[in-house]
């Protein structure tokens, strides 16, 4: 028998576009004009490929749902999630290649470099131009960033990075997929990559919803748990104390007594959900 249609997995990946420029649009001249600036800073229609959903009648896409879209449909490398409201004019494309060379010698774990974000609770680094021309400028770059900012990101596609699935809307899916990045093994940075963006941001009603909803999602995904395997079990936590006491055996064993007796494996079978 012939097995000549397996296909062989090498370790160099090979990509069809350098970069993947991805936009939700709303506002299609504008989201034009961001084109412009791109193609004329050399991120050309045959070595880039340039993806949109279009927002402008209706929201197909939330923000969540539609930049999973593109990091699930993009044939680049490199994969830019950007917003419709920038524009492209001190740097340009090899500009941006050199930052991500300079980052590939630096740290081989970076996933998302991006030009503003949270380095702590102390600090930002804020390095682009606001819509009036006011340019914000951080000197020390690149940094390594705790959440990046929204307008500009670039994601590495090998990462293979993804939002949650369980939130929804238009704001702080930067600090989600970041979030995601560093349960991953993944690192993000704010690196020098100047640009215009004319929109200071909205942090209305719908951003506190979300900003609530966000930290009742890693409450529970970061909870202390028991965890068990076919041949081990264990107690994850990021408390360290807790972690060194669950995993003891004679509580290990007497945490597995309680759900022998008090619990059923029917519990775990999925209900059906009123309609």
């Amino acid at each position: 028998m012939s097995y000549s249609f397996v296909k062989r997995i090498n370790r160099q990946e090979e990509f069809q576009y350098k970069f993947s420029v991805c936009t939700l649009v709303s506002n299609f001249p504008e989201y034009q004009e961001m084109l412009d600036s791109y193609i004329r800073k050399g991120f050309d229609s045959e070595s880039c490929e340039y993806l949109c959903i279009d927002n402008s009648q209706n929201n197909v896409y939330d923000a969540f749902a539609g930049l999973n879209r593109f990091l699930r449909e993009a044939k680049g490398k490199y994969i830019i999630l950007c917003h419709q409201d920038i524009l492209l004019h001190d740097h340009d494309r090899r500009y941006l290649e050199s930052r991500i060379e300079e980052l590939n010698i630096l740290d081989q774990n970076w996933a998302i470099l991006a030009n503003a974000g949270g380095i702590n609770l102390k600090y930002l680094a804020m390095h682009l131009t606001q819509k009036s021309g006011n340019r914000l400028l951080e000197n020390i770059l690149p940094l390594k960033a705790q959440t990046v900012d929204e307008n500009f990101m670039v994601i590495r596609n090998d990462a293979n990075l993804a939002l949650s699935s369980d939130l929804k809307g238009f704001h702080m899916y930067g600090t989600d997929i970041c979030l995601m990045a560093d349960a991953l093994g993944f690192n993000a940075y704010i690196i020098d990559f100047n640009l215009t963006h004319k929109s200071d941001g909205n942090a209305d009603q719908s951003f506190d919803k979300l900003r609530i909803a966000l930290m009742r999602k890693y409450r529970k995904a970061f909870r202390g748990r028991f965890m068990s395997t076919t041949i081990t079990r264990m107690y994850i936590s990021g408390n360290r104390i807790a972690f060194h006491f669950f995993n003891l055996r004679p509580v290990m064993f007497l945490i597995r007594q309680y759900y022998k007796f008090l619990t059923s494996k029917a519990e775990y079978k999925p209900k059906k959900k009123n309609k």
